[in-house]
């Protein structure tokens, strides 16, 4: 199990991440907000303003303060 830095010593599981995506179209606050209703949003962005929003398989929304780039070369690399 290779786990992700996701910014901040926050860490992911590489072989549980299904998405990673920017957090700016409609689409994507929707989830975000759909997530946050449900209790399975998890922010990990230490307060800073969210740049990538990373999906995993049980449902969960991650919010990170990494560019989307960043987290996939991280994931790619493993």
């Amino acid at each position: 199990m290779k786990l992700i830095n996701i910014g901040f010593g926050n860490m992911v599981a590489g072989e549980r991440i299904i998405s990673v995506v920017a957090p700016d179209s409609a689409p994507v606050k929707r989830l975000i907000q759909e997530a946050r209703d449900r209790s399975q949003l998890i922010d990990a962005s230490a307060g800073r303003k969210t740049r990538a929003v990373v999906i995993v398989d049980n449902g969960s929304v991650i919010l990170s303060a990494l560019q989307p780039e960043t987290i996939a070369s991280r994931v790619g690399n493993e």
